[in-house]
């Protein structure tokens, strides 16, 4: 059922608990891939630049981030591409699902305490309303 997962990925917690589970979601098949998505926001961009010297410093420190994660889907011999995208993460994750066939999307949780999740809501939550697929919500 769930052959082409999409993980949205940032090197949190979160999102390493997020890829447990997608690997618990695809082990069962042959030909199942993820595709690891990491979204660079604009105060992440300024962040990179700030502290790294060069675009090549700023991309290897980004690779970096989720290598933790890439070695979850080595181990478990999952096929798996890399897809770094930048701007909000939210819209550009929607679109990015949207406009492709995946199966679900998994998400990790980022706790946001009460007053902002009314106020700004999250991540996850704009995604599960938003995509046309089934979204695994990770806590």
């Amino acid at each position: 059922m769930f052959k082409h997962v999409v993980l949205a990925a940032d090197g949190s917690t979160h999102s390493f608990r997020a890829a447990e589970k997608a690997i618990e979601l695809l082990k069962r098949y042959e030909s199942a891939i993820v595709d690891i998505v990491y979204v660079v926001d604009e105060s992440t961009s300024k962040a990179d630049v700030l502290h790294h010297n060069n675009p090549l410093e700023i991309e290897k420190n980004r690779k970096e981030k989720l290598e933790t994660t890439i070695q979850l889907f080595k181990k478990s011999n999952i096929h798996y591409k890399v897809t770094i995208l930048y701007g909000d993460p939210c819209k550009k994750l929607v679109n990015y699902v949207n406009e492709s066939a995946y199966d679900c999307v998994v998400v990790g949780s980022r706790g946001l305490n009460r007053f902002q999740s009314m106020v700004l809501g999250s991540v996850s939550h704009k995604v599960a309303k938003h995509v046309q697929c089934p979204v695994l919500i990770v806590k």
